[in-house]
């Protein structure tokens, strides 16, 4: 396992960390699957008071006694944004108390993903004024925000220099966040990869033609390459719901050098085949097409087309896409049926995407069963 800076933070965090939101099958799966991570070289864990009794359940790790000592062990754990303080000063102590410690490592505003969350960051009166008295006092060593919102709300939020950390979403096939990333990094702000395998395209059970393209490696062990290849980025996480799920993804824990001439070889193969399926439908990401006046969020419905046409990753396009209209703030954007083809969009769009055609094309692909966050 090899070990990275957390930005201004200064922590050195192990390159993988375990996310709690899975191992909520029972208290003894969660305290083996604790006990394994720390013993494969993990020193960073990470759960939030959303996830179901995650806290509770690391919380019983703790008091069962691990392996690591206190002081060589992090824990991050994550509070949705409040109005007031003393509403998230409470929990802040429930959470101390579920987790049967007496200070959290790295505090995160979760989910800070609309305007009206960072203006209640931003608020004398608001969450932050319990998050800085949390510091003061020692029950909190550092802060920073989890994200799903768009790009320009991410940036304005690292802009505060409230945060010396960052939890995002960033992969191969999702680089939408590069400029965040970037911004984060010239903040010698830590940064934490969300759910690579997962929300980075389903990797553990990769469709044929995606498994075809990237031989000799997989897809999931490319993703990581491409993510740890980026010394800008700290740790990513993985979400193991029990202790054999660790083994396949730390097993690339040693992967911490610069990309080969056979997976820069892979990457191009990628993009060259991409461009050559998708022609002149293909988004490249530019977000130019923004606002719509229905709320579709178009660059993330064509991204889902661009994958599922290249690389027969469909099963993963009507995963995310299942979450339009589902999932609140935590998924921004109404299903691409919902065009009325006004034609707003058409002359922002640099690359003359028939994109009303696009959208529908899309949801005729993707459309499915709907269904709900795992901890919603």
């Amino acid at each position: 396992m090899f070990y990275r800076r957390f930005g201004k933070t200064n922590l050195n965090l192990s390159v993988f960390s375990l996310g709690t939101m899975r191992y909520l099958n029972s208290r003894e799966n969660a305290v083996q699957t604790v006990e394994k991570a720390i013993n494969l070289g993990i020193n960073h864990l990470e759960t939030a008071r959303g996830y179901g009794q995650s806290e509770e359940y690391l919380g019983l790790a703790f008091s069962a006694g691990l392996s690591i000592k206190r002081e060589k062990l992090y824990v991050t754990t994550k509070i949705s944004p409040t109005p007031t303080a003393s509403e998230f000063d409470k929990y802040i102590d429930e959470s101390l108390n579920r987790l049967n410690l007496n200070y959290i490592d790295c505090l995160a505003i979760h989910g800070l993903n609309t305007w009206q969350h960072l203006e209640w960051v931003q608020n004398p009166q608001g969450c932050m004024k319990a998050v800085w008295q949390a510091v003061a006092d020692g029950r909190i060593r550092h802060v920073g925000f989890s994200t799903h919102g768009d790009l320009e709300l991410i940036l304005a939020a690292i802009k505060t220099d409230f945060f010396e950390f960052i939890n995002l979403h960033y992969y191969y096939f999702f680089q939408r966040n590069a400029p965040a990333l970037e911004l984060a990094s010239q903040k010698d702000m830590g940064i934490f990869i969300i759910s690579p395998a997962d929300k980075g395209g389903q990797l553990y059970t990769p469709p044929a033609q995606l498994k075809a393209l990237c031989e000799p490696f997989t897809p999931l062990q490319l993703n990581y390459r491409f993510l740890l290849n980026d010394r800008r980025i700290t740790t990513l996480s993985v979400g193991a719901a029990n202790p054999s799920e660790l083994d396949l993804p730390l097993s690339f824990a040693d992967g911490d050098g610069r990309l080969t001439s056979a997976e820069k070889a892979v990457f191009e193969r990628l993009e060259t085949h991409a461009a050559e399926v998708l022609g002149t439908d293909k988004c490249s990401q530019c977000m130019a097409c923004l606002p719509c006046p229905e709320e579709i969020n178009i660059p993330e419905v064509l991204r889902l087309r661009n994958l599922a046409l290249a690389y027969e990753m469909e099963e993963f396009g009507k995963y995310r896409y299942r979450m339009f209209e589902n999932a609140g703030h935590w998924f921004w954007g109404v299903k691409a049926s919902r065009c009325t083809e006004c034609g707003e969009c058409l002359p922002r769009c640099p690359e003359n995407l028939e994109i009303p055609r696009l959208l529908q094309d899309t949801h005729e692909r993707l459309k499915s069963q709907e269904g709900r966050r795992l901890w919603g």
